[in-house]
């Protein structure tokens, strides 16, 4: 991508304001006259699920009163497509100020030139206690691109009443959630036992990581696919078994079609999911408040929940952003302990802080994901991951599609490497 540059000059800018953009919190952090800001305004892009309203409104409520004059303009993207949304963003002269992206993306955008250098910036921006395994994603060589905002692992949401006709409790184990799954299909009124789309590789990255498996392996200094590893084909394989439960097609991702809406219809008895789905479902049929729990991705061994992919954001300003100093004063209100807690609460999600914990009490998706967490982990954390996710993704395309359609499983790992080897060699 193009890798324009701020100006010295508005560098030099940054450097002298920051101290009062991150400074104090409250009405009087910049200290400012009330026509300080007049005209400017910030652009904010948050992932759609991530747009929480009274979230929002609060941010922008305290943002405005701080810098007044100023305002702040939020703006929902979608999931599909984003990693180019994005990269062609952060390439313009006039981007977006603040981007939430996902954490596996954070080293690629970071490498190309398009996020800012954070790092004298943060203790003011409450880093101190940040969790040191959610800060992970977010260093690129030791420096700081980004701030952690959540993070959160999949789990299974299910339909209660589904799930009580066939007499069944939520299972501890691999072996009974799948007993458990032949037995749903059975039952009256489910269509889709577990509704698994086949490409939906992020949660079949868990299923990688619990094999002890990755998607790369490194090779004397270089990243190369591993998906035709034993581990891999193995985890492949119970990715098959678990789709082969429902009626999700095998060539599409969890957003053709939107499998909250597809929940909602009400004859689906599970499906792998995020918290905020949950809202989604209910949004789309109100009637179903009371039907849904969660419980764990099980694992092998009773209790021990499975690995799993550790989803989730960080914040981050654009190198090129036309009102740095703002953007770090909002960064700062966005990420205080105040709204921190009040977005953990209202999603469900962890926040980036341990203290903060009790914050998500009484979630139900909180209490699975919670369970998971200390042995979710990353896709590789390397700056061109990022070419990994473009589309068409060869873990997807190449690999996990070709299988559930019956395929060679080893022919397929093997043209998903090669893929995976030529996406890594780009710039």
């Amino acid at each position: 991508m193009n890798r324009r540059r701020l100006v010295a000059a508005l560098g030099t800018a940054v450097v002298m304001v920051g101290a009062s953009a991150c400074g104090g919190g409250g009405s009087g952090g910049a200290k400012s006259s009330a026509t300080s800001f007049q005209g400017k305004k910030l652009v904010v892009w948050l992932m759609a699920g991530d747009d929480l309203p009274s979230w929002m409104a609060s941010v922008k409520a305290q943002f405005e009163q701080q810098y007044p004059g100023a305002t702040v303009d939020f703006k929902t993207q979608q999931w599909t497509g984003i990693q180019a949304t994005v990269t062609d963003a952060l390439s313009n002269m006039v981007p977006p100020d603040i981007l939430d992206i996902g954490n596996t993306q954070t080293a690629y955008y970071a490498s190309t030139g398009g996020l800012m250098d954070l790092d004298k910036y943060r203790t003011q921006l409450g880093g101190a206690d940040w969790t040191p395994s959610m800060n992970k994603s977010t260093l690129v060589g030791g420096k700081q691109f980004a701030a952690p905002w959540y993070a959160g692992p999949r789990a299974v949401m299910y339909n209660k009443k589904l799930w009580n006709r066939a007499g069944l409790t939520p299972p501890t184990t691999m072996a009974q959630w799948l007993t458990d799954l032949a037995q749903l299909k059975q039952t009256s009124g489910v269509k889709s036992a577990l509704y698994l789309p086949g490409q939906n590789w992020y949660a079949f990255d868990g299923f990688l990581q619990d094999a002890g498996a990755d998607v790369l392996t490194e090779q004397n200094g270089r990243w190369v696919g591993d998906l035709g590893s034993p581990q891999a084909l193995q985890a492949a394989q119970l990715f098959k078994k678990l789709n082969s439960f429902g009626t999700a097609p095998v060539d599409q991702d969890e957003g053709h079609p939107l499998e909250s809406s597809v929940f909602a219809k009400g004859d689906v008895a599970s499906m792998i999911a995020m918290g905020y789905e949950e809202n989604a479902v209910v949004k789309d049929n109100p009637g179903m408040a009371g039907d849904i729990g969660w419980f764990p991705i099980p694992g092998d061994t009773p209790g021990k929940p499975a690995k799993t992919f550790f989803g989730g954001s960080n914040l981050a300003v654009a190198q090129n952003s036309a009102n740095p100093a703002l953007a770090l004063g909002l960064l700062k209100i966005a990420l205080d302990d105040t709204n921190e807690s009040a977005f953990a609460k209202q999603s469900g999600f962890l926040p980036n802080k341990a203290k903060l914990y009790p914050a998500i009490k009484g979630n139900a998706y909180a209490a699975a994901a919670s369970q998971e967490a200390a042995d979710a982990g990353f896709t590789p954390l390397v700056p061109n991951w990022g070419n990994v996710e473009n589309t068409p993704n060869p873990i997807t395309a190449l690999f996990l599609t070709p299988i559930l359609q019956g395929k060679d499983p080893q022919a397929a790992a093997a043209a998903a490497d090669a893929k995976l080897a030529a996406r890594l060699g780009q710039g």
